[in-house]
């Protein structure tokens, strides 16, 4: 008896010896964070393990022998090891670095709403292109971000000008009065100014977007009733950079952009200038340019400063000179004669300087400051006709930032200054408004499962509209993060919003402010609105694919909206009600992209008790990107998109139709080459009919609703020389 228990304590004993544990660190490989929530697995042993929040995890009771790990994490390139065991070094902690998918950033951190958190952590719901896409964007279209915004859902590029390619953008089916844009969180493109903004940004000079759809007034003042786009300059990186663009296009364009960045110890820059030019263009041997004769000159250096560990900033100048003729192609040509004799031109010079310091007080909490200072002159001109204006802008904020694991706080204020001068005999239209804000936002992460993020802003404006007689407005707003599990998450939320009455719209800039009456702030009422959205992401790994998958339903309503009517803005007696979804799907396997859109938009006005239907609004939108890239290799890209029938404004509704693209991108060390076609398909609303009434002298421009360009195919080469 006492040999047989010998034997079975010495079989207990090999067995116990047996027993292997393994230990690893789970990192990002571009970053070396660590990866909370990262896995590990053994499928021949059925075992495994997750990753705590320094990325350590632990496998134990692995027998001796060969076994092969594989760790993974959503949003990241698995990775498979083998390991013989017992290992010479038993005790050794395994590093294991995972690479993130192409397209699909592992930490993107928003600048937005001022806290500087990551977008998985922020229960308002922002969308985020970052560096990557731009990159690809910026190839297809180097000249503007026109293409950048159009290709987003929920987002529709308004063309304002038949012969000038003027245009605005309008968020989830609302007129771009209700947007804002800014840049670096500045508003540079406001007002007078706003319906040449597309055209003078280039996504060269930017290292992410930032969307807000929906009620975003409490953020950053009145005027974001349908949300807003942030655009984010480049930083200088230890690494210097110096990057030129050139590209032509079949459409007689032509642009040389350039790009330069670089830091030192307590100081660093960034400098990009570009040049755009087109001749003018019809297809099809149509009577009006698509694209206007342009010529545009940019220039935009920034100095940045790191005197100490605690104090850093910026100073940055931005200049843009721009001269555009569209109109008969006769009459740009230089040939008018007693028939050809409409032409359109805009001269416009900007000049803005911005200021941003930032004051680290400790760990937890920072003072920052902003300003911008713009100055905007245009000159429209046609035949028998001149309009012209002068813009003077500007807007501080100053704000105190604090944050711990469960509280996010900023409390700040800030002034906004906008100035019209028109020359006799046009002076009627002169305006001034200033307003004055103060803010408060909190975000409270109150577990790990639910956080709520809400806000409150004092508006105070002069002169004040007819229904705020003090002018003061109070804007409230509330959003919700809920994470039931890894793979799902949803928000929740919605605000209050205003627009002071201003002569600025979609349709004045149609009708180049032609016997437009002036807007009396104090007889006419603010709009006033409330929205609320809600969405659904869930995000997973299956098999090789990751995919994401992102349900948003939204519903705003604006009361009172301004009207023109017969040249004379007046408050509509009612409302203008939009509601609808945007579905987002994205795929990626290994070097494989894939992205599909749709979006649904139901505006309707609801004015004197009767419904109708907004005009230029397309009920359905669907868009569908697939992109396969070998990183700093090669990039191919096929898209195509689908705008429903819409409702025109003089009653007849606005054909279907599809564009498709084309992208093909090389890569090398230096310098990169591509070649892109966008509207493969030709589709040119010149193509279905007229574009406009009367005769060719005088004449008068219907609704803009498909493209005028036709197919398009530009190519050029990137040099990168640092």
């Amino acid at each position: 008896m006492k040999k047989l228990f010998t034997l079975v304590a010495l079989l207990a004993c090999s067995a116990v010896s047996a027993q292997n544990i393994i230990k690893a660190v789970i990192r990002d490989d571009k970053t070396k964070q660590p990866l909370p929530g990262a896995t590990a697995t053994i499928s021949a042993l059925k075992k495994g393990g997750t990753a705590d929040t320094a990325g350590m995890l632990i496998i134990e009771q692995i027998p001796d022998g060969k076994v092969v790990i594989t760790f993974s994490f959503v949003g990241y390139i698995s990775q498979d090891k083998t390991l013989t065991l017992p290992a010479k070094n038993s005790g050794e902690v395994l590093e294991i670095y995972l690479e993130p998918l192409a397209g699909e950033l592992a930490e993107v951190t928003i600048q937005t709403t001022r806290t500087n958190q990551n977008l998985k952590d922020i229960p308002t719901r922002i969308e985020a292109l970052p560096q990557e896409e731009l990159d690809e964007k910026g190839t297809m279209r180097p000249g503007d971000i026109k293409m950048l915004l159009g290709e987003t859902t929920g987002i529709q590029v308004q063309q304002t000008s038949a012969v000038s390619s003027t245009a605005n953008f309008r968020i989830q089916g609302l007129s771009s009065r209700y947007t804002q844009l800014l840049k670096d969180g500045m508003p540079l493109y406001q007002g007078f100014s706003g319906g040449l903004s597309l055209l003078q940004v280039s996504p060269l000079d930017l290292k992410q977007v930032e969307f807000i759809k929906g009620s975003a007034s409490t953020l950053y003042g009145g005027g974001a009733i349908a949300g807003l786009v942030n655009l984010i300059s480049k930083t200088p990186q230890d690494k210097p950079e110096l990057t030129f663009l050139l590209n032509g296009t079949t459409a007689k364009g032509t642009d040389a952009n350039g790009y330069y960045s670089q830091k030192w110890k307590h100081i660093g820059t960034t400098l990009f200038g570009s040049y755009n030019h087109n001749d003018a263009y019809a297809p099809g041997g149509t009577d009006f340019t698509a694209i206007p004769k342009t010529n545009r000159f940019t220039l935009n250096p920034k100095l940045f400063f790191y005197p100490n560990d605690t104090d850093s900033g910026w100073i940055g100048l931005n200049g843009t000179y721009e001269n555009r003729l569209g109109g008969d192609v006769q009459v740009v040509n230089g040939k008018p004669d007693n028939v050809h004799q409409y032409y359109e031109q805009n001269k416009s010079y900007r000049f803005s300087a911005q200021l941003s310091f930032t004051h680290q007080i400790d760990t937890a909490s920072q003072l920052n400051f902003k300003n911008t200072t713009g100055y905007f002159n245009r000159t429209l001109s046609e035949p028998g006709y001149r309009f012209a204006g002068k813009q003077t802008s500007s807007y501080s904020e100053i704000n105190y930032v604090y944050h711990n694991k469960k509280f996010n706080w900023v409390l700040g204020g800030n002034l906004w200054t906008d100035k019209l001068l028109v020359p006799y005999p046009m002076a009627y239209l002169n305006y001034s408004i200033n307003t004055w804000g103060g803010f408060v936002q909190n975000t409270y992460k109150a577990t790990n499962w639910f956080s709520l993020e809400t806000g409150l802003r004092a508006d105070y404006n002069t002169p004040a509209p007819a229904n705020k007689a003090n002018g003061v407005f109070i804007l409230p707003r509330i959003n919700a993060l809920f994470k039931p599990d890894k793979h799902l998450t949803s928000r929740l939320g919605g605000g209050l919003g205003y627009k002071m009455p201003t002569i600025f719209s979609d349709q004045t800039e149609e009708q180049g402010y032609k016997d437009i009456q002036p807007v009396s702030i104090t007889n006419l009422k603010a709009e006033q609105s409330y929205g609320l959205n809600g969405d659904v992401n869930y995000r997973n790994t299956i098999g090789d694919a990751v995919v994401n998958i992102n349900q948003l339903f939204f519903y705003t309503r604006v009361n009172q909206p301004l009207l023109l009517q017969d040249n004379i803005y007046a408050n509509a007696p009612g409302n203008l009600a939009s509601k609808g979804s945007e579905t987002n799907i994205k795929i990626f396997i290994d070097d494989l992209g894939i992205y599909l859109g749709y979006t649904y938009t139901d505006t309707k006005q609801h004015f004197n008790g009767i419904t109708s239907t907004q005009p230029l609004t397309p009920k359905n939108r669907i868009s569908a990107d697939v992109t396969y890239e070998i990183e700093n290799s090669l990039r191919v890209g096929i898209e195509g998109f689908y705008n429903s029938k819409q409702l025109l404004s003089d009653g007849t509704t606005g054909r279907g139709f599809y564009t498709f693209g084309l992208l093909v991108q090389k890569m090398w060390k230096h310098f990169d080459v591509f070649i892109n076609a966008e509207n493969l398909t030709d589709q040119r609303q010149t193509r279905w009919g007229s574009i406009y009434t009367g005769t060719i002298t005088n004449p008068v421009f219907r609704d803009l609703y498909a493209p005028l360009d036709g197919v398009v195919v530009n190519a050029g080469i990137k040099i990168k020389v640092k």
